[in-house]
């Protein structure tokens, strides 16, 4: 998947956003990752960031995605579970 992925890819970028913890772009090849990923354990990054790159190679969360999560990152549900856990986000921090 990996090298499929770095030719896939376009486009990446951190931003602080309020509802998301990352989003995929298909179309244009671009992820975006929550800037509030940091406050998270590092297995989250990774979830998120494999998430996005199945959606890829699979734009909808079909049957098909979740095998794809499956094949790529076998706990992934365990690491996104932790994402529900706080710190969720903190607004009043200066970057």
């Amino acid at each position: 998947m990996k090298q499929r992925m770095r030719s896939a890819l376009r486009l990446h970028g951190i931003k602080r956003m309020h509802t998301k913890w990352g989003t995929c772009h298909s179309t244009s090849k671009r992820i975006w990752l929550n800037l509030e990923l940091g406050k998270k354990h590092p297995d989250c990054l990774e979830y998120v960031l494999v998430h996005e790159l199945v959606h890829l190679l699979e734009p909808t969360h079909s049957d098909r995605f979740f095998e794809l999560m499956d094949k790529h990152m076998p706990n992934w549900e365990q690491y996104k579970a932790l994402l529900d856990e706080p710190p969720i986000m903190h607004v009043d921090w200066d970057y």
